[in-house]
């Protein structure tokens, strides 16, 4: 059996606005269902611990997907109790960044998630992220001080969702142009279409459509 961690971000107010922002649920949802009906066992961790916010929006018009999850007393019980980032040990075999808005604040900065992933990847584990959780991996860097991202297939939200959103201005900064100086080898899709790219154990999936994909490409990458 498999033992992936998703994680979540904390975060819950767009920058210095009211606006509430969080985890994208769908991001959450779609994933955790691929992984669990591969029979992978699933742990959900964020920097507080504890629930962390949803992105009201990512709530209204539930998918299939989250339909499903909010259905699973497991997956309600996890969500509603993550693990504390800094409790978390080195023994999964895949970690997945969830994205969200929220990302942008929390986790591109969080140095406890930098080296979890940065010695997961050394250790031959799987690293993925989707639509805003490849912010989580600009600060990776691995022992011998190269980005993790640099000379890889990446992808994640574009700059020109993120302008389509009207958030363009609010971000603190561009995912996708972020992605291309640390050295990534940024690629995209039409805007809101499922995107994603595995180049070996690294997955990142370009927005919230492509969240099942990601998790799809996970699987394929842990073999």
């Amino acid at each position: 059996m498999k033992n992936i961690l998703m994680v979540v971000t904390s975060h819950e107010r767009l920058g210095s606005t009211e606006t509430k922002t969080g985890f994208w649920l769908e991001e959450l949802a779609a994933p955790y269902q691929t992984f669990v009906q591969a029979g992978a066992r699933v742990d959900i961790a964020s920097p507080f611990g504890g629930r962390p916010p949803a992105d009201p929006k990512s709530e209204a018009e539930p998918s299939a997907a989250v339909r499903a999850f909010e259905a699973d007393p497991a997956a309600r019980t996890k969500l509603a109790a993550t693990q504390r980032l800094s409790d978390v040990k080195d023994t999964y075999d895949a970690y997945f960044v969830v994205g969200g808005h929220g990302v942008m604040w929390d986790l591109a900065e969080n140095p406890t998630l930098a080296l979890l992933l940065a010695r997961a990847y050394e250790g031959g584990k799987v690293v993925a992220a989707v639509c805003h959780g490849p912010a989580a991996l600009v600060n990776v860097r691995l022992s011998s001080g190269s980005p993790l991202v640099a000379q890889r297939r990446v992808t994640g939200f574009s700059n020109a969702e993120e302008e389509a959103v009207g958030l363009a201005q609010v971000v603190p900064f561009a995912l996708e142009t972020q992605l291309r100086e640390r050295g990534g080898k940024y690629e995209a899709g039409p805007l809101w279409q499922p995107f994603a790219i595995r180049d070996e154990r690294l997955v990142t999936g370009q927005n919230p459509a492509s969240s099942a994909l990601a998790a799809q490409q996970t699987l394929l990458a842990l073999g």
